[in-house]
């Protein structure tokens, strides 16, 4: 039989790396690779952690909640400097400036001006320290940036898995972003006749409760056929409006006479 050759075209590679330095709680290592992989990004790369075994951790797989490919795939390697091999573009990422080093700035603002340079297409890697101790100044000094996510002033402290959320959802939408699919709504409209046929069952059931007096009407009706009017409802919303009303009636229950 002849070869065949698969023609699917293959996804762009990914031009951004996630990397966690000396991480501390594999969940963190998990809920980074999930926030990860929603926002469509592959490359995890860990800095001597706390423990060797992470990636394959009960908790961590758990915490990955379906982004274990992430994991299979993440590298774990002794430095920061191997970690940032064939990076072009280093964001270290801390609450405050430092006295010395790159310049801290927003994140939303730098990426739209990195995009709108010639080093929009520049491998991009970002870099997040401890949960307890963040980034060391040394590991802060090999970055061409500073990152920091803007937060309450008396309040600031982010969870790490947080913070990788808020960036790669930031640097998703600086990069183009993903497309909502909106909920289109049944095309299937309740027809005139429909409504006001719910609306006469539903005068019957408001008679029987005692909530309508026939005598006294007060423009009742009339205001709920505007609302119906206004909300345009659906053939299945009239089925269920309907269905109400037959209970009210059926039950036997009625209002104060």
């Amino acid at each position: 039989m002849p070869e065949t050759t698969d023609t699917t075209p293959m996804p762009p590679p990914d031009s951004t790396r996630f990397v966690l330095v000396h991480t501390s709680h594999p969940g963190n290592v998990g809920a980074t690779a999930r926030a990860m992989k929603v926002m469509g990004f592959s490359e995890l790369v860990l800095v001597a952690p706390r423990f060797g075994d992470v990636l394959s951790q009960e908790e961590t797989v758990a915490m990955a909640s379906g982004a274990a490919d992430i994991l299979v795939r993440a590298r774990i390697v002794p430095t920061l400097a191997e970690a940032l091999d064939g990076v072009q573009i280093a964001c270290a990422t801390a609450m405050t400036p430092r006295d010395f080093g790159p310049p801290t700035v927003a994140p939303r603002p730098y990426f739209a001006e990195l995009l709108q340079s010639a080093q929009g297409d520049a491998r991009m890697a970002f870099v997040f320290g401890s949960e307890r101790y963040g980034l060391s100044n040394e590991d802060v000094y090999r970055c061409h940036t500073c990152l920091s996510i803007p937060t309450h002033p008396e309040y600031g402290s982010l969870n790490l898995a947080q913070a990788v959320q808020l960036l790669s959802y930031e640097w998703r939408q600086a990069l183009g972003g993903f497309g909502v699919t909106p909920r289109t709504r049944d095309p299937r409209l309740a027809s005139v006749d429909m409504v006001q046929g719910a609306l006469a069952h539903w005068e019957q059931a408001l008679v029987h409760i005692g909530f309508l007096d026939p005598a006294i009407p007060r423009k009742l009706l009339p205001r709920l056929n505007q609302l119906c009017n206004r909300t345009q409802l659906t053939a299945e919303e009239i089925h269920i409006l309907r269905g109400i009303a037959k209970m009210i009636l059926d039950s036997g229950v009625k209002g104060p006479t």
